[in-house]
């Protein structure tokens, strides 16, 4: 046997492979008989090192060796200098058989190399991706141009068989193979077949006498895939699951004073196709206990009374470990808010088996008042840190306070440039009252594309575009361009809003539009307006969640309605006409409204308006998200008032409100409110000569329309101020502004006093939850527009209900809605199909 063999047996054994039984002392016994062999043979070529030569070496370069060899010319080659040469030689990795020879006084060195990687190919896996995969085999050295380990490849499999284990694919098989080729080196391909997810058949709970497994099991995360849910990864098996779910049990007996509960053990069987779980649990319910007495010790930092209304436990009632840890949960939450950052809440229970009683002692170490010294922000590579310190409640040098940083959290989350908002606190090294606050932002696109799509019996395909910029250059400002060219509407719009003007949270802003409007091929009365307008306004922060705000603002509108006429003719001859004007439309009840003076001409004068505008409004908004809100709620108050000294005097309210509560599992549930009224207080409707018209509809139409829709006059509000109902952001189900009051003709012409609502219920997509509002939502829908407020009848409300789809994709937030009109009566028109989609940058 040659020195080399000797050594690569001590190879062996460093890299600690592990060998066990008979083939461990056939491996023991050949060992120590090589090793006294090796002994006694290098015992007597002990020797001077005049020279060293290596050989056998293709990528390796001498000097390399050279580097890793512990001996030197004119070294005495001896057995234990020999061993520890070798030894660190095998440890570069670099060979895989070492021999020490000798020519006289030289000492000669034959290696052979490892094999090369040449390439390394993975295919199969779907479970874990590719990229995690290289990146775990470039960190352990399995990569291109590096030297070939075997025992790394044979643990490499080992460990992945592992990783889908954990994942329950029980079936999976990972198949290593080398191919060896020219010039020393090697391709390695790792061939997975990752199996399915072993599914479990059944769990069955032992023990349990009090409940039945039904309700015990209703909490489980692990459970049995109904056959008619089959996106569903709830029956797949994973340990982390099981051990969830272990404790979920245990949680459901101590919450019902179960104090002595165990699980006594748990064992999982699979089935032969390495697909199938079994679960089974063995328990030991025990008896309910009560509570005896509850008791506060510690340093009471706050006053006694105020922390006895914290703990919701109390005596005489049945032990609930959920009560404890939240009034446990209450006690440091209050005590985190004025500066306690580390408080320690320790509820010790002292535990009367033989009356079956628990007295419970909430023990208080406040531990020392803890202040800010630094607020650190992380991933606002575009946004300011202004612009995030100017939301944040929790100040640098004052005591720490959670509410103030939870309150800071939502703020950020409500702004619509931020994807997600991550707050940490770490303790100040080598103090004990200082913490930092270190808050990691993920930036949205600010900037906004947006096309929206619509599809209407009457209209067709509907396009809009604007492009809006919520963060300007990283400020926090708001810059908005609006675009729109289509058969309704040609119009530009130009916004700008500061939402923080001043110190105290003061908001500026101004806008300009100019617009055509097609209000007939909007489904409203057929007349065309163009309008040009401007104003600023103002924002006053009230509270966290209140804010009002003020604006002042001029319109110059102009109507083209009514039909052409001869006002003018040529007294020579009568067939001349020298002026055409405008007149009411029979059967027209708007145009007939603007002959102010009746003389059957509708003038310039009074088709023309120059409106001074005053809005105010309040806004509540204690939503957790801006997108997708779970909880909260967001309400406001509007009013609108022409000004005196415009041509016409009104006003308009309005109010909106909507409210969210998670239900269960993700599951969101929310109700709307959208109510709208106005009224002119001018004296243009006493004072006005024009005509009603007759409200008796044709025969040809009267089968098509509801005649107590039919309106003779317009009065009131002014109706191009009207108020309309329907459509994908009303009331889904009915065309764009059709319901409401009618012409004769059946036309739409909105009305001054509007009620609608609805109610959602939404929950994640069930092929997996998206960000920023993926999700499925069913729907009602109700309401109406009415002539005014004297006209409200409940019964003619039209209601829809459907569902809706909304979809972050790439290309921008994707909703999709299809509804099922009912309550709907002739004349109403009706559009199931609505959706639209966008893009951001």
């Amino acid at each position: 046997m040659n020195l080399g063999y000797r050594y690569m047996l001590l190879n062996i054994l460093n890299n600690k492979v592990k060998l066990s039984g008979t083939h461990a002392l056939c491996w023991l016994a050949l060992l120590l008989g090589c090793l006294v062999w090796a002994n006694t043979a290098l015992a007597t070529d002990s020797f001077i090192i005049s020279d060293i030569r290596v050989e056998g070496l293709q990528r390796i370069s001498e000097g390399t060796v050279y580097n890793y060899l512990p001996l030197d010319p004119g070294d005495r080659l001896t057995p234990a200098t020999t061993r520890s040469a070798i030894r660190e030689l095998y440890r570069t990795g670099f060979f895989r058989d070492i021999e020490f020879g000798r020519e006289g006084n030289i000492l000669v060195i034959t290696v052979t190399e490892r094999p090369a990687i040449a390439k390394v190919s993975i295919t199969g896996n779907k479970a874990i991706k590719d990229e995690d995969l290289f990146r775990v085999l470039f960190d352990i050295g399995l990569s291109e141009g590096e030297v070939f380990d075997r025992l790394v490849l044979d643990r490499l499999q080992q460990e992945l068989v592992k990783q889908y284990f954990s994942q329950g694919r029980y079936a999976v098989s990972v198949d290593a193979r080398v191919t060896e080729l020219d010039r020393n080196r090697v391709r390695i391909s790792i061939v997975i077949d990752e199996g399915d997810v072993a599914e479990i058949r059944h769990i069955n709970i032992v023990g349990n006498e009090t409940f039945d497994d039904k309700e015990i099991k209703d909490e489980f995360e692990s459970g049995i895939k109904p056959a008619w849910k089959f996106w569903s990864k709830s029956g797949q098996y994973s340990r982390e699951k099981l051990s969830g779910d272990i404790e979920k049990l245990r949680s459901f007996y101590l919450d019902r004073g179960y104090v002595d509960f165990s699980v006594e053990s748990t064992q999982v069987s699979i089935g032969p196709n390495k697909e199938n779980i079994y679960i089974t649990a063995n328990v030991v319910e025990g008896e309910v206990y009560s509570v005896d007495d509850v008791q506060i010790t510690g340093d009471l930092v706050i006053d006694e009374g105020t922390l006895r209304r914290l703990i919701i436990v109390q005596p005489a009632e049945i032990f609930s470990r959920k009560k404890v840890e939240q009034s446990v949960e209450n006690i440091t939450g209050i005590l985190s808010n004025i500066g306690y950052a580390f408080a320690n809440v320790n509820p010790i229970t002292d535990v009367d088996r033989d009356n079956r009683l628990v007295s419970i002692n909430f023990f208080i170490d406040p531990g020392k008042r803890v202040y800010i010294r630094r607020i650190q922000f992380v991933g606002n590579s575009k946004t300011k840190d202004e612009v995030i310190r100017r939301e944040m409640r929790q100040m640098e040098g004052a005591w720490f306070s959670q509410s103030a940083i939870d309150r800071s959290r939502i703020r950020l989350q409500r702004l619509t440039y931020f994807e997600t908002v991550e707050v940490e606190t770490p303790a100040v090294p080598g103090t004990d009252d200082q913490v930092d606050i270190i808050l990691t932002v993920t930036e949205r696109p600010a900037g906004s594309f947006t096309v929206g799509l619509g599809f209407s019996q009457v209209q067709g395909l509907i396009a809009s575009l604007s492009i809006q910029q919520d963060n300007f250059i990283g400020s926090g400002k708001r810059l908005g361009l609006g675009i729109s060219y289509s058969k309704i509407i040609k119009s530009l719009n130009l916004s700008y809003d500061n939402p923080y003007w001043n110190e105290d949270g003061v908001s500026r802003g101004f806008y300009m539009r100019y617009q055509e409007f097609n209000q007939g091929r909007a489904n409203i009365s057929t007349f065309t307006s163009s309008e040009w307008a401007l104003g600023m306004n103002f924002g006053i922060p009230v509270t966290e969640v209140d804010y009002l705000r003020s604006g002042l603002g001029f319109r110059n509108s102009q109507l083209n309605i009514g039909s052409f006429t001869c006002v003018d003719i040529d007294p020579e001859d009568p067939n001349t006409c020298l002026e055409f004007g405008l007149a009411p439309t029979p059967g027209d009840p708007l145009s007939n409204s603007l002959d102010f003076n009746g003389d059957g001409i509708i003038s310039d004068s009074e088709r023309q308006f120059d409106i001074f505008d005053w809005t105010i409004s309040w806004n509540r908004d204690s939503r957790n998200h801006f997108l997708n809100p779970t909880r909260g709620s967001g309400q406001s108050l509007t009013l609108q008032m022409a000004l005196p000294g415009s041509s016409r005097q009104y006003y308009k309210l309005f109010y909106r409100g909507a409210k969210y509560w998670p239900i269960w599992r993700g599951l969101v549930f929310s109700v709307r409110a959208n109510l709208g009224y106005g009224d002119s207080y001018d004296s243009y409707d006493k004072n006005s000569q024009a005509t009603p018209i007759d409200t008796e509809l044709p025969p040809s139409i009267a089968a098509n329309c509801d005649q107590s829709d039919v309106i003779a006059l317009d009065t009131g509000l002014p109706f191009y101020e009207h108020v309309y109902s329907g459509g994908v952001r009303d009331l889904r189900g009915y065309d764009d502004n059709t319901l409401g009051p009618k012409d004769k003709f059946c036309r739409s012409v909105g009305g001054d006093f509007k009620v609608t609502g609805g109610a959602e219920l939404a929950f994640p997509t069930p092929f997996g939850a998206g960000k920023g509002g993926t999700r499925i939502a069913l729907f009602i829908d109700t309401g109406y527009v009415y002539e005014n407020f004297s006209a409200f009848d409940a019964s003619k409300m039209r209601s829809s209900f459907g569902l809706s789809v909304t979809w972050q994709a790439p290309i921008g937030p994707i909703i999709i809605s299809y509804a099922f009109p009912f309550n709907d009566r002739p004349g109403d028109r009706t559009e199931d199909l609505q959706f639209s989609f966008g893009t951001t940058f």
